[in-house]
């Protein structure tokens, strides 16, 4: 079950990292977390903007889970080599969206990492229940 509390995320690189010596760090590929969740990123358009598709290992309702897609975006600087970004994933299985917020790291051994934090927003029917919505 999902703690409804912020959880801290670290997603791997399933590819292998890019430019080591340039520590540079790109969101484009196929990222995996600790859970067994799946994101990929495709590509980066030129202002930032990305989409993508989010498999979740991880889900507290019945419904069988979908793959589901995402829309991002990651800050553009010329020297920023570890962009922060975000995203929101619109749960296809469930009347729920998650954002993500975090930074692209390249660590000392040159593994691309993803460090992340994130909030989910449940549907429900009345504003009283408003209080145990968002985890």
């Amino acid at each position: 079950t999902m703690q409804a509390t912020l959880l801290l995320l670290v997603l791997s690189l399933a590819l292998g990292a890019h430019g080591l010596s340039a520590k540079k760090c790109s969101l484009i590929g196929s990222w995996s977390n600790d859970l067994g969740s799946n994101m990929t990123i495709s590509t980066i358009e030129k202002n930032g903007n990305f989409t993508g598709y989010y498999l979740t290992a991880v889900s507290d309702t019945t419904n069988k889970i979908q793959v589901s897609p995402l829309l991002g975006s990651q800050h553009l600087t010329n020297q920023l080599n570890q962009p922060t970004f975000g995203f929101t994933v619109h749960w296809n299985f469930t009347d729920s969206i998650t954002v993500f917020t975090g930074q692209c790291f390249v660590s000392d051994d040159g593994k691309e990492v993803l460090k992340t934090m994130w909030l989910l927003r449940l549907h429900v029917d009345k504003f009283g229940d408003d209080w145990k919505a968002t985890r």
